[in-house]
C-alpha cells in the first residue's frame, strides 16, 4: 500500500487532496515519492517563503533542535526575544504575541478586542464578506463565507459583516457597539482581491474618530509577500493589532499577534496563552527568515512581482476565457469563467503545483527566492494546458 492510499485509509477526509505524495525538496522544487520533479508555485500556501532546503534555515533548526526544541513559557529564551525585538524594530508595533497559526493568531487578536472592548461595555467586531480567518471558532466565526460555517452554528455572538471595499457599507454596520474591525489587506481564499488603498485609509480615519481597534489579518498576504516586511507598510495604513502566520518561520508552526502598547496592556497574565507558542525552535527559524528577508529577499520579491504580473497579463490577454486578473507583490491570481480544479490538476501533472482560491481562480504563491526563469517555466506549463481548456 502506497503513502496516498494508506493516508486515505488512516487520516480524516478534510483535504481534497491531489494524489500524490511528496517526499523532499530543493529550492523551488519538489519531489514525489517515485521521483518525479514539480516546480512549487504554492510553497505550502505561501509558507515556504525561502523555499524548501534552505540551508540557513536547516542549519538554524538543526542548531537549536540539538540544543532545545521546547521549554514552557513561564521562561524566557533568546530567540523568542530576539525575533520580537526584530518584528517591533522593523513595524509600527511595540508587543508580540506568539502561538502556533493564522486562527490562532486571530483568536488572540479577537480576545484582545474584547477585552478593550468591554471598558466600554462594546462587544461588536466587523469583518469581511468573503473573508477567511481560519477554522476555529472565533476565526471561523469572523470569516465571511457562510458555507465554511455550515453545520457548525451557533457560532461567536456579535460579529457582523460589511462589504470589502465599500466604505458606505462599513458605515452602515458600525454601531456604538462596535470595538474593532477586522479585514484582510489582500483577500487570499476570497479570490485574491487587494483592498483599494483609499478605502483602508478612510477606514483608518473611521476607526480613529470612534475609537474602534483595526485590525489586519495578514497571515497569507504578509511577511514579504508584498515586497515590505508587513503588508500594511505596501499600503501607507497602520492598522492597531496584525496577525501574522505561514511564512513567519519558512515551514516550521509560528504564529505572531503585534499590538500598540496601549492595546497590549489589555492582557494580562492568564489572560491568554499558548503552550507551544514562540517555542525556541520557530522562534529560530523565525529569525533566519526576517533576517534573510531585510538582508535582500524583499528586493527579489519587488523585481519577480513585476514579472510574474507582466506574464499573467500575457495570459490573461490571450484566454478569452480568463476574466480576471488581480493581486499585489507574490501573491496574485487569474479568475477564470469555468472551474479550475481539473484544469490545475492537469498542470500538476505537467510538473507544476499550483492552487486554487476559490472554484475559478488560480493562485500563484511562489517562494519569495523565485527567480525569471521560474516564474517562466511555470507561465510555459501553464499557457500548455490553458490551450487545452480553449480548444
Amino acid at each position: 500500500m502506497n503513502t496516498f492510499e494508506k493516508g486515505k485509509e488512516y487520516v480524516m477526509n478534510t483535504y481534497n487532496r491531489f494524489p500524490i505524495a511528496l517526499e523532499k525538496g530543493d529550492g523551488l522544487y519538489v519531489y514525489d515519492e517515485n521521483g518525479k520533479k514539480y516546480l512549487d508555485f504554492a510553497s505550502g500556501i505561501a509558507v515556504n517563503s525561502l523555499g524548501h532546503n534552505d540551508k540557513d534555515l536547516v542549519k538554524a533548526i538543526s542548531e537549536q533542535a540539538s540544543k532545545m526544541i521546547h521549554c514552557s513559557n513561564l521562561y524566557w529564551t533568546k530567540p523568542q526575544v530576539d525575533l520580537a525585538e526584530k518584528l517591533v524594530k522593523n513595524s509600527d508595533f511595540d508587543k508580540v504575541f506568539y502561538c502556533n497559526s493564522g486562527a490562532e493568531s486571530i483568536e488572540a487578536a479577537l480576545k484582545l478586542c474584547r477585552k478593550f472592548g468591554s471598558k466600554s461595555r462594546r462587544d461588536e467586531i466587523i469583518t469581511m464578506y468573503h473573508s477567511f480567518h481560519g477554522r476555529t471558532f472565533g476565526a471561523l466565526t469572523a470569516t465571511g463565507q457562510a458555507h465554511y460555517q455550515e453545520g457548525l452554528g451557533p457560532l461567536l455572538p456579535d460579529v457582523k459583516y460589511a462589504t470589502y471595499n465599500d466604505i458606505e457599507s462599513l458605515k452602515n454596520t458600525i454601531t456604538d457597539k462596535t470595538c474593532a474591525i477586522l479585514l484582510e489587506p489582500v483577500q487570499g481564499e476570497g479570490g485574491i482581491r487587494p483592498a483599494d488603498k483609499e478605502y483602508l485609509k478612510e477606514v483608518r480615519r473611521i476607526c480613529d474618530e470612534k475609537d474602534i481597534k483595526l485590525v489586519f489579518d495578514e497571515v497569507q498576504c504578509g511577511v514579504g509577500r508584498m515586497g515590505t516586511l508587513f503588508a500594511y507598510q505596501s499600503f501607507g495604513v497602520v492598522p492597531d493589532i496584525v496577525c501574522m502566520a505561514k511564512g513567519i518561520a519558512g515551514g516550521i508552526p509560528c504564529g505572531v499577534m503585534m499590538a500598540k502598547e496601549e492595546l497590549a496592556q489589555c492582557f494580562k497574565p492568564g489572560d491568554h496563552a499558548s503552550t507551544f507558542g514562540g517555542n525556541p525552535l520557530a522562534t529560530a527559524a523565525g529569525n533566519v527568515v526576517v533576517d534573510k528577508l531585510l538582508g535582500g529577499v524583499l528586493e527579489n520579491v519587488k523585481k519577480r512581482s513585476s514579472y510574474l504580473w507582466d506574464k499573467l497579463e500575457d495570459i490573461k490577454n490571450k484566454y478569452d476565457f480568463v476574466t480576471d486578473h488581480r493581486g499585489m507583490g507574490l501573491m496574485q491570481g487569474i479568475e477564470l469563467s469555468v472551474e479550475v480544479r481539473e484544469i490545475i490538476s492537469d498542470v500538476i501533472d505537467n510538473g507544476v503545483l499550483l492552487i486554487n482560491a476559490g472554484k475559478n481562480v488560480i493562485r500563484f504563491v511562489p517562494s519569495l527566492t523565485v527567480s525569471d526563469e521560474q516564474i517562466d517555466e511555470a507561465i510555459s506549463v501553464l499557457d500548455k494546458c490553458l490551450v487545452k481548456v480553449k480548444a
